[in-house]
C-alpha cells in the first residue's frame, strides 16, 4: 500500500528558477527510499513540499503530514533547552497516547542511543555526533509514519556517521516508518535503502528508480556492496551527475 504519492508537475521559485519538473513516484508503507542527485537539483525542496513547508507548486502530493517527522541537515536543537526538553518539544503536542507511554518511549530511546547520561546537558556541551543522536531520538519518539531525512549525517567524520547509520537502521527496523533519505553518497544510499531514486540535473526529474539487490544486514565494507556500486556506475558512468548517458 502506498503511503506517499508524488505527482509533481512543476516547482518554480519566484525568481524564475525551475527546480523540479514532472516528478512522479510512490513509496510503500515501511519502505526506505534514498534520493540521490547532483547538488542544487531540488531534493531538499522536494522534502519541504512533501512536509507541507512549501505549498506553491503544480501537482499533487499525498502524504501523512499529521504523522510525519523531519530530520534536517543540522540538528536544530534549541540552545537554551536541555537534551530532554528539546525532545519534549515534540511530545508536548496534543498526545496520541497517554503521557506516561510517550515519555517512557523517550526514556527507552535515550538509553538505546546512549544518551541517558546527557539528558540534562545543553547542546553546546555535546559533540556533533551526540547532537545527531538527540535529533534521531526526536525524529523517532513520536513513532511517525513518514520520516523525511535531509543529509542528516553530513559534516561528520566517517566513523561517527557510520555509527549513526547503524543506529538509524536499528530504529527503523523496530518501528518501520516510511523513510525518504537525501544523500550525495551512493555508498550510504546502497547501505541504507530498499530503493534509490536518482535525479537529473535541474529541473530535476527521476531518471532511475533502482531497487537495491542486497539483503539486510549490510556492511559498508562488504565486497557485495562495492560490487553493486561498481556495476551501477560502470553501466551509468554519469549517473551521479544526473544523466543516464553511457558515454
Amino acid at each position: 500500500m502506498s503511503l506517499l504519492q508524488v505527482a509533481l508537475g512543476d516547482k518554480t521559485f519566484a525568481n524564475g528558477v525551475q527546480t523540479l519538473c514532472d516528478v512522479h513516484f510512490s513509496v510503500e508503507s515501511g519502505e526506505f527510499v534514498a534520493l540521490v542527485g547532483p547538488s542544487g537539483t531540488g531534493k531538499t525542496t522536494l522534502l519541504n513540499l512533501i512536509a507541507g513547508l512549501e505549498t506553491d507548486f503544480q501537482g499533487h502530493i499525498q502524504a501523512p503530514r499529521e504523522a510525519l517527522s523531519y530530520m534536517f541537515q543540522e540538528p536544530r536543537l534549541m540552545p537554551w533547552l536541555s537534551v530532554e526538553n528539546n525532545i519534549r518539544l515534540v511530545l508536548d503536542a496534543p498526545p496520541l497516547q497517554a503521557d506516561n507511554e510517550r515519555f517512557a518511549r523517550m526514556d527507552k530511546l535515550l538509553q538505546q542511543l546512549s544518551l541517558s547520561v546527557f539528558r540534562a546537558a545543553f547542546p553546546k556541551q555535546l559533540s556533533g555526533g551526540l547532537k545527531r543522536r538527540v535529533a534521531l531520538v526526536r525524529a523517532f519518539v513520536t513513532q511517525p509514519q513518514l520520516l523525511l531525512m535531509d543529509e542528516p549525517f553530513q559534516s561528520l567524520d566517517e566513523p561517527t556517521a557510520q555509527d549513526l547509520r547503524q543506529l538509524l537502521i536499528q530504529l527503523w527496523q523496530n518501528t518501520r516508518p516510511t523513510v525518504l533519505f537525501v544523500t550525495h553518497s551512493l555508498n550510504e544510499a546502497l547501505q541504507l535503502a530498499d530503493r534509490i531514486l536518482f535525479f537529473s540535473a535541474r529541473p530535476a526529474q527521476v531518471i532511475l528508480d533502482y531497487r537495491v539487490p542486497l539483503a539486510r544486514p549490510r556492511s559498508p565494507i562488504t565486497s557485495d556492496l562495492q560490487s553493486v556500486q561498481n556495476q551501477l556506475l560502470q553501466h551509468y558512468p554519469q549517473l551521479l551527475s544526473g544523466s543516464l548517458a553511457k558515454e
